[in-house]
């Protein structure tokens, strides 16, 4: 009996209201533990402290791996961003923490990148370069400028476009006498534009594309850079025609005779490189590139422009200044028969 009056007074105890006294906290659970104490040091595992802070430069190539390497979208645009930052910070006359040559190849794969913030941090970092150290890349520049062209993603083309702005800015000579530089470039812009037409036994042609729709929008700007373009390479310079002319007699053809300006003056006889077809072929001579240009795409590209000059508005505004550089850069072609 002694038992059971026990375990009922036990079992009352889990039902009774506990009484708080005023001015006294209350009673403490039975796993609290006890946090106030205090801590002079913190000791890591394998920590590893120097006195001296990393140089800029191993910053800065530390911040062009994450730039080139990362998986993260807004990583690669912070690393581009402080390159930005750091390179435009330098002292005019300053050379660069890593030179053009290291920087290029792995920064340029980037044109390709799916994040549009990325790609538009590249042309900011790009542009800060030195214009002496990008024409010897113009050809590695346009292989990944071409890519970008004709992918699919409708925004990576039209990023691509202002790369290649910015390359006929920088470096115009060299953009379009390089190997593959005119007419593989002007075979993406047939490809992006549709005004493609196959040259082969089968009737079926690619016709120009009706331009409406995301497509239309870009257009305008296609036309213009193509404008551009043309232009660098028909459109007759100030030194070229002096050459032509003569120039001022006794001193005649004297620009002829001078130590060439660029680097590998003679690589467009590729002497000791592997054969060249027509598309890889470099066109040096104005005369060339308006050859194969009045061979290949003039009857193209005019069938174009004139769809385009129907459609009015700024795609026809476009397609006049296209139309503009086409007669200055082909009016005083001669037609020469290739089969000579």
């Amino acid at each position: 009996m002694g038992s059971s009056a026990r375990k009922k007074k036990e079992k009352k105890k889990d039902f009774q209201k506990v009484k708080l006294k005023v001015g006294k906290t209350k009673q403490k659970a039975d796993n609290f533990t006890d946090t106030s104490f205090k801590s002079k040091s913190i000791v890591v595992n394998q920590q590893s402290l120097t006195t001296s802070a990393p140089s800029s430069t191993s910053q800065f190539a530390h911040y062009l791996s994450l730039a080139s390497s990362s998986r993260s979208d807004t990583q690669r645009r912070d690393a581009l961003s402080y390159l930005t930052t750091q390179v435009s910070s330098l002292p005019v006359n300053e050379a660069l923490p890593l030179p053009t040559a290291v920087l290029l190849p792995k920064l340029l794969p980037l044109i390709l990148d799916g994040s549009s913030s990325v790609r538009t941090q590249l042309l900011k970092f790009l542009r800060l370069l030195p214009y002496a150290d990008i024409g010897d890349r113009a050809e590695s520049a346009l292989l990944y400028t071409r890519a970008g062209m004709t992918h699919l993603a409708a925004d990576i083309r039209t990023d691509a476009l202002a790369m290649l702005e910015w390359l006929l800015e920088v470096a115009q000579e060299d953009v379009i006498t390089c190997a593959g530089g005119w007419v593989k470039t002007l075979n993406c812009f047939m490809s992006m534009m549709g005004w493609a037409v196959s040259s082969g036994s089968t009737k079926w042609t690619s016709a120009s594309k009706a331009s409406f729709g995301k497509a239309g929008k870009s257009l305008p700007r296609q036309l213009l850079v193509l404008a551009q373009f043309l232009r660098a390479g028909l459109v007759e310079t100030e030194s070229e025609a002096v050459l032509v002319d003569g120039g001022m007699f006794p001193l005649w053809g004297v620009e002829r005779h001078m130590i060439p300006s660029r680097s590998n003056a003679f690589a467009h006889l590729n002497l000791f490189g592997s054969s060249r077809d027509e598309e890889g072929e470099m066109y040096i001579d104005r005369e060339d590139r308006q050859r194969i240009f009045h061979k290949r795409y003039q009857a193209a590209v005019e069938l174009g422009i004139g769809n385009a000059k129907k459609e009015a508005g700024e795609a026809g505004r476009a397609a006049a200044v296209l139309t503009k550089v086409l007669r200055d850069g082909m009016n005083d072609y001669v037609g020469i028969d290739d089969a000579q």
